[in-house]
């Protein structure tokens, strides 16, 4: 079997199994045919209970997640640079860094809830709080990874410090961060997708989901995990494509 066969061999076996346990158990609330689902997915301009269609929420979840993660980006980038480049903000931040980076997004829901209300604030708190580590310390690692003889090449010839940032510095550690928000953004699609499942949430996948369970109608509770695994795929195939295209010279550094 050829690579392409090997991909699609798992995910096939899983519908096959998925459609013959739900003709077995014949309870749709349980294990939905997949018929079902699919006739949501086919009709994605459609409005599901009243709640938009699946297009509609997806936008919404969209909207939410990359505007966390261009604010975890903004601050992220930043400060990675100088954690890597300096070691007096290394030692100013470490600690505090330290505790905060095992905490989970969705620990400081309450939080978020008791200081910015129910909404678009405290949702996107919680995205770039996920957004906010996979990028710093990408960032930070990649700094550290320029390549020395870049560095004092360019020193040499008279540069300062904030024209070593700028044309040694971020374009050496680009890769890096690249990857880094290439992370950072699957675990804002997966916080964006949780933060609106939370009560006073009227918009978004999250929101489609724990709304179409209270009405027990699982075969759009399925649709709509399906489009956030669609959502996923695509993103991260586009993060590839950039990674691919501006960062080819890569491999014929190392």
């Amino acid at each position: 079997m050829n690579r392409r066969g090997r991909k699609v061999l798992l995910p096939l076996a899983v519908i096959l199994v998925w459609q013959a346990l739900a003709l077995y158990i014949n309870n749709p609330f349980v294990l939905p045919d997949l018929r079902a689902v699919l006739s949501v997915l086919v009709k994605p301009t459609a409005d599901l209970l009243g709640s938009g269609s699946l297009i509609d929420n997806a936008m919404m979840s969209l909207f939410r997640v990359t505007l966390g993660f261009l604010i975890a980006s903004c601050l992220a980038i930043p400060l990675g640079v100088a954690i890597g480049r300096w070691e007096g903000a290394k030692d100013l931040s470490e600690g505090l860094i330290s505790v905060l980076r095992p905490i989970p997004p969705l620990a400081w829901v309450p939080l978020a809830m008791a200081w910015l209300k129910i909404g678009l604030a405290s949702m996107v708190f919680i995205i770039a709080l996920g957004a906010f580590f996979p990028i710093l310390l990408s960032t930070a690692q990649g700094v550290k990874d320029v390549k020395r003889s870049w560095l004092e090449a360019v020193t040499m010839m008279g540069a300062g410090e904030f024209h070593l940032i700028r044309k040694v510095v971020l374009p050496g550690s680009a890769p890096e961060i690249w990857n880094g928000m290439r992370v950072a953004f699957g675990i804002a699609w997966m916080c964006v997708v949780a933060a609106e499942m939370l009560p006073g949430t009227s918009s978004g996948l999250g929101y489609l989901i724990m709304y179409a369970y209270g009405w027990g109608q699982i075969q759009v509770v399925v649709a709509g995990m399906v489009a956030i695994g669609i959502l996923g795929i695509l993103i991260d195939r586009l993060f590839i494509t950039v990674e691919r295209r501006w960062f080819s010279w890569r491999a014929y550094d190392r």
